[in-house]
């Protein structure tokens, strides 16, 4: 790996130091610069858990992607800079109240001086790593989050209209990357996955959060929301470049 490069994809240039402030701020840079997006799989290009491969997509090729992709190369860029990280798996909750798929989610457990859960690959979520603590109540630029022990497994709430929501249910058992490989390929082929379903692709803004979801752009600044539905694919192309720096054009 490139550290160097990949620094400078999340256009990151701070401390290299393994500590906790380094680490908020690379969760941070990297919601701001890399989206969630599932585009390769509308593309028919199949996604490969190997990191070389994800690599060259998300730093050299400007593109972003799923958990799977997402939160697995930053755990490369953090062990190349000497974090202590752990791959964790979890399951996404799902409307009727009951959790998805095992392996149906990958992200990361950091060991500084405590234990922290870094997630750069769930969409709109937590900006800065969440302390691993029981019932406390965790704030960051005005949402709510908590994270709550249940015998071997742990829950991860967010608050939305005043209520607490769970996200989705984890344990600390560590995993390999391989672990989540029939699950990435479940997610990238069947027509019951939701990725499969609908394009999307979101990132942070300073503001708030973009969003493209199938053919409406979602804009929000400051609380207030903003929709437009989008009328042809060289329209919606135009935005992923204008908003994601994302060419498809050069992904070929």
């Amino acid at each position: 790996m490139d550290v160097e490069a990949y620094l400078n994809r999340i256009h990151y240039q701070g401390s290299l130091e393994p500590n906790i402030e380094t680490l908020y701020q690379l969760h941070y840079c990297h919601l701001l610069t890399v989206p969630f997006e599932n585009l390769s799989i509308h593309l028919n290009q199949p996604i490969h858990l190997n990191l070389e491969t994800l690599y060259t997509k998300i730093v050299q090729k400007n593109r972003g992607g799923f958990c799977y992709e997402l939160n697995s190369l930053f755990s490369w860029l953090l062990q190349q800079l000497g974090f202590n990280i752990t791959l964790i798996s979890a399951q996404v909750a799902r409307e009727d109240g009951h959790f998805g798929r095992e392996l149906g989610h990958l992200m990361l457990l950091v060991k500084d001086r405590d234990f922290w859960l870094v997630d750069v690959g769930f969409g709109d979520s937590f900006l800065y790593p969440l302390k691993l603590e029981s019932l406390t109540e965790q704030i960051q630029q005005e949402e709510y989050y908590q994270l709550i022990k249940e015998e071997s497994h742990w829950i991860f709430y967010q608050k939305k209209d005043d209520h607490y929501q769970p996200k989705y249910c984890f344990t600390l058992t560590p995993k390999k990357l391989t672990d989540f490989q029939s699950t990435c390929e479940y997610n990238q082929t069947s027509p019951q996955s939701i990725f499969t379903q609908r394009r999307i692709c979101t990132k942070a803004t300073l503001e708030g959060r973009v969003t493209l979801s199938d053919n409406r752009l979602i804009i929000t600044q400051n609380g207030q929301r903003q929709e437009c539905t989008i009328s042809t694919e060289a329209e919606y192309n135009k935005i992923l470049r204008d908003y994601f720096s994302i060419d498809l054009g050069c992904q070929f």
